[in-house]
């Protein structure tokens, strides 16, 4: 474990959640996200990206907090995250999480390259 990476049990229970809650700084509101974790590592990605979305509050305030299954509020840092080989591996963890025929369209969607783009990985601050 590095000081990137949250505890094996922070990670397993994301890794569990279907929804995560995050909000960028202390004064948002919690935004429900689809969360995947990749090689131990946790992704949330956004699906439009308005200017007062909760993407774009991560880009100007990278730290907030997110709300772990149970209620556990957890701080973190967001990280923009570009490597192609990273993001294409998030796709995939996306469509094996989220793998019902109700999900298939906002999966296929999270593909597209404006989509792709808004991926964030959530560090320990």
């Amino acid at each position: 474990m590095t000081a990137r990476d949250f505890s094996r049990p922070v990670v397993d229970a994301l890794d569990g959640a279907k929804i995560l809650g995050v909000r960028s700084g202390s004064e948002h509101r919690f935004t429900g996200v689809w969360v995947v974790v990749v090689k131990g590592r946790v992704f949330v990605r956004s699906w439009g990206d308005k200017p007062t979305g909760w993407y774009r509050a991560f880009l100007d305030e990278p730290l907030g907090a997110i709300q772990a299954p149970g209620g556990r509020e957890i701080r973190v840092r967001a990280k923009k995250v570009r490597a192609e080989r990273l993001l294409d591996s998030i796709d995939d963890a996306y469509a094996e999480k989220y793998n019902t025929p109700a999900s298939l369209k906002w999966v296929r969607g999270f593909r597209e390259a404006q989509r792709r783009a808004t991926t964030i990985e959530f560090v320990p601050p």
